[in-house]
């Protein structure tokens, strides 16, 4: 399923390239969001460690 959604998404981005300026302006945008704000920072990276956290505390009981 993840390959037909990238793909989908490459070929939009193929047909239309404007669509990658506005995508890479977003990120962009959101990355010097998070730089310039720490506790975003902080938030997104416990977003993204809460399942392998999750996975190893949880092979401590098994």
């Amino acid at each position: 399923m993840m390959r037909i959604i990238f793909g989908a998404l490459l070929g939009l981005l193929v047909a239309f390239p404007a669509l990658g300026a506005i995508l890479l302006a977003t990120v962009g945008s959101v990355a010097v969001a998070a730089a310039t704000y720490p506790p975003l920072l902080a938030a997104a990276a416990g977003v993204w460690a809460w399942p392998r956290i999750t996975r190893r505390v949880r092979g401590w009981w098994a």
